[in-house]
């Protein structure tokens, strides 16, 4: 397996026509919404900023030189190119996600989390095996997501190297942000036979992708290139067991030893935690079961051995996203927030599998940082504001003194900037702030006509700062992939909207066809 910068020049097929990148920059001008500084989400209000006329300035390097009234926007740049559009917003940011599940959207497992495994996921993953099928579902993978304008992901990867190399290949090829990690299992029913490996080869195999992919970026040219600081590469590796039932002690004794040497590297590593609690047979209670620990979150700390008792290294820590965490103890929570572990928050796919609601404001509380995840595809919606609708519902029907009504500035923010800190790239991407690189997507209502008409003709408050917050709730619960025009990485255009004309998504080379 040869590595992709090992070449001078080496370019990824299709990748030299990436985007547009302007020698001077862009200007994009419209009503920019965005949350600016690094407030926690329960101060996103008041750092929420609306210019309905507003200016995105964005220089040739991709970054942000400046934001304000469009009126007001320096002389110095005004012979820039101009992108007008309705709506600039920061680009979508998925910290859950799984590649080799892109066909899975509603499968019918006739059951809960386990039994969905084994009937519907397992069978399916395996499928990739085939490197002509994986290759087929990463370039779906990767339309979905310019489609849906998801441009940083953290994305739970399949357990086939190929399947590995087609997402990484494909996501430097289109300009997109992207985090995996292969699925690693040692451990599983016969329905996952093809996906289980010994321990060593997992071993292998994961170093392998992070030797090969870890850091991997894309120069001005197109040039597949190891980025200076790997931590900010468009391209990232994370260590991935499936969950704690898909690995066995001396796996993690292994992974903790390995994390242990790459994790001054910025590797990552993502998981699952507490997601489903049916009593008895549900995968809390099976972890409880099958490690002898007191609390499922011991098993991904060092401590799972019976009893808890330290068997290795901690896996957790501020490049650690652990999907779901429903059904955490307060203890649990407390540590998530002393390591700096983020949740990714998947109310949608938890709808969908039966396993309750994440507690917000108990998790929140505790100190955790929570950001969004679609978990495509027990979770059925791609677009992340489609999941912020879902958790806005969830969280106002919690009972008692449990319920919240997010308001839109908290849902902006969990769905961009709060996925940005979530993979510990906040100082880079997730909002308009100076300096940081231009990640972003351009809406346009008239795409979809029931949102245009419903920002068109709603009602609003007197009160400039409710009215604002009234369009942005409007605006993201009713936004439909249909009318995201266009989305920028590093202010590269990397896709356009392909709802009219029904062609492929992506803009460096030809992808199967994904219709809405």
């Amino acid at each position: 397996m040869s590595d992709p910068t090992e070449r001078p020049g080496s370019t990824l097929p299709g990748t030299a026509s990436t985007g547009t990148v302007f020698s001077t920059g862009t200007v994009f001008e419209g009503h920019v919404l965005h949350v600016a500084g690094s407030p926690a989400v329960g101060h996103a209000r008041d750092h929420l900023v609306s210019l309905p006329d507003g200016a995105l300035v964005v220089g040739p390097d991709g970054r942000v030189a400046w934001t304000g009234p469009r009126h007001e926007t320096p002389a110095r740049w005004a012979a820039w190119p101009r992108v007008r559009a309705p709506y600039v917003l920061p680009g979508f940011v998925d910290t859950h996600v799984h590649m080799p599940q892109t066909f899975s959207v509603d499968s019918f497992g006739g059951g809960q989390l386990l039994d969905w495994l084994e009937r519907c996921i397992f069978p399916a993953e395996q499928r990739l095996a085939d490197p002509a099928f994986a290759a087929l579902v990463a370039e779906q993978f990767c339309a979905h997501r310019i489609a849906a304008g998801t441009t940083t992901a953290m994305v739970f990867g399949s357990a086939f190297p190929h399947a590995q190399d087609a997402l990484f290949e494909r996501s430097l090829a289109l300009g997109l942000r992207t985090v995996s990690g292969r699925g690693i299992q040692t451990a599983g029913p016969p329905s996952a036979g093809a996906l289980v490996t010994d321990d060593a080869t997992a071993l292998r195999l994961v170093r392998e992708e992070i030797d090969r992919w870890h850091g991997t970026d894309v120069d001005a040219s197109g040039h597949v290139v190891r980025a200076a600081d790997p931590r900010t590469a468009l391209v990232q590796t994370a260590v991935v067991p499936r969950f704690s039932l898909s690995v066995t002690p001396s796996t993690l004794h292994a992974l903790g030893d390995l994390y242990g040497e790459v994790r001054e590297r910025g590797v990552y590593v993502h998981s699952h935690l507490s997601e489903n609690a049916r009593p008895g047979i549900g995968e809390v209670d099976a972890v409880l079961a099958a490690f002898g620990v007191d609390q499922y979150l011991d098993t991904y700390d060092g401590l799972f051995l019976p009893g808890s008792a330290r068997g290795g290294e901690s896996l957790l820590g501020r490049r650690t996203i652990m999907a779901h965490a429903v059904h955490c103890e307060d203890a649990e929570l407390a540590r998530l927030a002393e390591t700096g572990t983020s949740v990714a928050h998947c109310p949608t796919s938890q709808l969908f599998l039966g396993s309750g609601t994440m507690p917000w404001r108990r998790t929140v509380d505790a100190g955790v940082h929570v950001a969004i995840g679609t978990d495509v595809g027990a979770g059925d919606e791609w677009l992340v504001s489609r999941v912020l609708s879902d958790a806005f519902k969830v969280h106002l029907s919690e009972p008692g003194d449990a319920g919240i009504a997010l308001d839109p500035a908290e849902l902006l923010l969990a769905g961009t900037l709060a996925g940005a800190r979530a993979l510990d790239l906040e100082a880079v991407t997730g909002n308009f702030d100076v300096g940081k690189e231009a990640d972003l997507i351009l809406v346009d209502p008239e795409l979809h006509p029931s949102l245009a008409a419903t920002l068109r003709h709603g009602i609003r408050s007197q009160d400039a700062a409710t009215a604002t917050e009234q369009e942005l709730f409007a605006l993201l619960l009713g936004l439909r992939e249909r009318a995201v025009r266009a989305v920028y990485v590093r202010g590269r255009l990397v896709g356009e909207s392909w709802s009219r004309s029904g062609a492929s998504v992506g803009a460096a080379a030809p992808v199967a066809s994904v219709r809405v």
